[in-house]
C-alpha cells in the first residue's frame, strides 16, 4: 500500500548498476587535461591541485584520494565510484557525472556548477558549501550524507531524493523541481528558494517546519 501511494506521489530515481572491471592501479605521475582514463584505480593519491581538465574517466575507481584545488572542470566520469575522497576546493564545474557513486566524500567548497549529474548517489560523508548553480540534476539520490549551505539556484532537479540526509542552510532560488522527495531527509532547512519548492514533496511535519518561511515568502503576518 505505502509503495502504490509512493507511485503515485513522486516518481523514484533510478540508480546506478554499478559493475566495475578488474582495475588497474594508476602510477603515471600528474593527472592530464583531456586525458582519457579507463579502467584505473586511483589509490591514496595526492592529486592536490593536479589538472585533469576535461578529462574522462571510465570504469575507474578514486579511493581516499586528496582533491584541494584540483581542476576537472568539464571532465566527465562515466561508471564510476569516488570512495572516501577529501578536499577544499576541487573544481568540477561544468563536469559530466553518469552512474556514479560518490561515498563517503569529505568535501568543502566543492564546485559543480552547470555540471549534468545523471544516476548519481552520494552516500555518506560531509560536503559543505557545495556549488550546484544552474546544474542539471536527474535521477540523483543524497543518501545517510550532510550536506551544509549546499547551492541549488537555477538548478534543473528530476527524479532527486534526499534520503536520510541533512540539509542545512539550503539555497533553492529559481531552481525547477519535478519529483523531488525530501520527505525522508532527517533535518530540512532551507534558507533560501522556498517558493522554488513546487514539484518537491515534503511531509506533514516538514510542512509545519517550514511554515515561517512559507508564510515569510507570502507576506503573511502571523500575530497571536
Amino acid at each position: 500500500m505505502v509503495r502504490n501511494e509512493r507511485a503515485r506521489t513522486v516518481k523514484a530515481a533510478r540508480r546506478p548498476e554499478m559493475r566495475l572491471p578488474e582495475l588497474v592501479a594508476w602510477s603515471d605521475g600528474e593527472l592530464e587535461p583531456d586525458g582519457d582514463y579507463d579502467g584505473l584505480e586511483f589509490a591514496d593519491l595526492d592529486l592536490v591541485g593536479q589538472e585533469g581538465i576535461g578529462a574522462r574517466f571510465m570504469d575507474c575507481a578514486l579511493r581516499r584520494c586528496a582533491l584541494d584545488e584540483t581542476g576537472l572542470t568539464k571532465a566527465r566520469f562515466l561508471d564510476s565510484v569516488l570512495e572516501g575522497v577529501r578536499g577544499v576546493g576541487t573544481d568540477l564545474s561544468g563536469a559530466s557525472l553518469r552512474d556514479v557513486e560518490l561515498v563517503e566524500a569529505r568535501l568543502g567548497g566543492i564546485q559543480l556548477h552547470g555540471a549534468v549529474l545523471e544516476r548519481v548517489v552520494v552516500r555518506g560523508g560531509k560536503i559543505d558549501y557545495l556549488n550546484l548553480r544552474g546544474a542539471r540534476l536527474k535521477d540523483v539520490v543524497f543518501e545517510g550524507c550532510v550536506l551544509v549551505e549546499p547551492d541549488f539556484g537555477g538548478a534543473v532537479l528530476e527524479r532527486v531524493e534526499f534520503r536520510d540526509c541533512t540539509l542545512r542552510g539550503a539555497d533553492f532560488s529559481g531552481a525547477r523541481m519535478t519529483d523531488v522527495d525530501l520527505r525522508e531527509a532527517t533535518e530540512l532547512g532551507i534558507a533560501r528558494g522556498v517558493e522554488a519548492l513546487s514539484g518537491a514533496v515534503i511531509s506533514p511535519s516538514q510542512l509545519f517546519d517550514l511554515a515561517p518561511a512559507l508564510a515569510a515568502q507570502l507576506g503573511l503576518r502571523v500575530v497571536p
